[in-house]
């Protein structure tokens, strides 16, 4: 039966609240047929813009800026690769448990808020007191904290909007974060070039502030539990068919694309503390900004073309898109090898930004075509997790004892080789995903 809008007076402004909550009644009722696409409120679909700017801001100050702060504390390639790696083992033991977690959640928001406070806790502590210790146990409550946040903003983003949106959301939320990161990057960037790169943690612990106060502006009662957590109709055949664990883990394409994401971080997570590292040793002075400089660009072409990514999924299908993400870093890490101007180092961050957009939009994406159904999308999101933390754990390691025995040349060839392999498997292994009709 649809739903009659009243007329408007033309002084007055529009009830997002009735919005919400008619969407809300139109996706819920009849429970048997096909549901409505749910219609959140204005203020609940900008809250989770602005808090996934937010975030990114907080996140970008522990990318490759720990490298340059930690070579100017003396730190060797393998001490830094040896944190690095800390928080990377304690992601890859937290992922699984992290969506679990969500999964078990009665409210998203908290788990969210908790993780931020802990990060701005991690970030105050390396600015603080820069000694192994302090910084292997801020590595980890960082990673711990980040292993809820990924499945909480799926989770959120899931139960706000439904699959039939998901698509055009995950776009949104890259470019939100896309943005948030290049604007963060901009600004630590000139307050560790002007300041000094201990400034750019405390940057991160102060802007862990206006993210809360972005996270409390989703209304609670507008993020369906059921949806977020993956929950089919009744009738949905197919979800009963993934109605549990054993049955998503029995879903081939779910496996072969961890394996596909492991091999992504493995040559991925390395590439530009690496570089940021290399180019710190003959510029200590300069590595802040041109650090930033490689963050921004591609995170401007993430904000410019990751709304469209998932349009594009829709029309040529998963496996064209990984394809091409694999690829753009393949020609990245191939190209670090050789080239050692600045400014060309920048140019090359195109190809990063080629493969952030796909990946940022993509792995949600294909993990929701799969694991939709069973109830456990935040546990599937886990899975892929840790197949992303055992890749960057890993990365780090090899990339940093590689480049101290062998040189960064051979380092950044090995990261090559490792995002060709990732190209053969998608290409040779995985099921197209996205012919699956999803109902909301």
């Amino acid at each position: 039966m649809p739903i009659t809008r009243p007329s408007r007076s033309p002084d007055r402004e529009p009830r997002p609240d009735r919005a919400a909550e008619a969407g809300a009644r139109e996706a819920v009722q009849d429970h048997g047929r096909t549901m409505a696409r749910p219609v959140p409120s204005r203020q609940s679909l900008r809250g989770l813009d602005w808090f996934i700017f937010f975030l990114a801001d907080v996140q970008t100050g522990f990318g490759p800026f720990i490298a340059v702060y930690l070579t100017t504390q003396k730190w060797t390639q393998a001490q830094i690769g040896l944190v690095l790696s800390i928080g990377g083992i304690v992601g890859l033991i937290g992922q699984m448990p992290g969506g679990a977690i969500i999964d078990a959640a009665r409210s998203e928001r908290r788990v969210a808020g908790l993780a931020v406070a802990a990060i701005g806790c991690s970030a105050l502590a390396y600015a603080v007191w820069p000694i192994f210790p302090v910084v292997a146990g801020a590595a980890t409550l960082h990673a711990a904290a980040s292993c809820v946040l990924g499945p909480a903003i799926a989770a959120i983003s899931l139960g706000l909007v439904g699959p039939r949106g998901m698509a055009e959301r995950l776009g949104r939320n890259a470019r939100f974060a896309s943005l948030g990161s290049g604007v963060a990057a901009a600004v630590m960037g000139t307050c560790g070039y002007l300041i000094s790169s201990r400034a750019v943690f405390l940057v991160t612990f102060i802007l862990a502030f206006p993210t809360l106060i972005a996270l409390s502006r989703i209304r609670e009662r507008e993020i369906d539990i059921a949806r977020a957590h993956g929950h089919a109709l009744q009738e949905d055949s197919e979800g009963a068919r993934l109605s549990g664990l054993l049955g998503l883990l029995r879903q081939r394409a779910l496996l072969v694309f961890a394996l596909g994401v492991f091999l992504l971080q493995l040559a991925n997570a390395a590439m530009l503390p690496l570089m940021a590292g290399v180019v710190t040793t003959k510029s200590s002075e300069w590595a802040p900004m041109l650090i930033a400089f490689c963050i921004v660009v591609p995170q401007a072409i993430v904000a410019l073309t990751s709304p469209s990514v998932g349009a594009v999924a829709q029309q040529w299908g998963r496996r064209p898109l990984l394809m091409l993400g694999f690829a753009a870093l393949t020609v990245r890490g191939a190209l670090f090898a050789v080239v050692h101007d600045p400014y060309v180092l920048v140019a090359v961050q195109i190809f990063d930004g080629v493969t952030a957009a796909v990946f940022a939009v993509m792995i949600p994406l294909t993990v929701a075509d799969v694991a939709f159904g069973s109830g456990h999308f935040n546990l599937a999101q886990g899975i892929v997790g840790t197949a992303t933390g055992i890749g960057a754990s890993l990365s780090t390691v090899m990339a940093g004892f590689a480049s101290d025995r062998f040189g960064s040349a051979t380092a950044f060839m090995g990261l090559s080789g490792v995002a060709l392999a990732g190209l053969l498997l998608i290409a040779l292994l995985m099921p197209e995903t996205g012919q699956r009709e999803i109902r909301a």
